[in-house]
């Protein structure tokens, strides 16, 4: 399985995209990140160039969205309303 899209809650920023190769597990005392973007597609403000990850401590992170591959996004049944 390769990188999973996910959005970043930090504690006093707003979320940001990102990847992570594996799951957060109970054990951790930290997250690793890649390919850090604004939800907008713009850089991380306090990113510097050429950053390849960055690792944030479990008392930074409020929680964290795990997107839907587009593999199980066929497997995914989605919420809608009839107006």
């Amino acid at each position: 399985m390769g990188a999973r899209i996910v959005i970043l809650h930090l504690s006093g920023e707003d979320p940001i995209v990102a990847e992570m190769e594996d799951d957060p597990q109970p054990t951790d005392a930290f997250i690793r990140v890649s390919n850090m973007r604004r939800r907008d597609g713009k850089d991380v403000p306090y990113i510097g160039g050429g950053v390849q990850s960055v690792i944030y401590p479990w008392h930074r992170v409020t929680f964290i969205e795990m997107m839907v591959s587009e593999e199980e996004r066929g497997n995914v049944i989605d919420f809608f309303r009839d107006a």
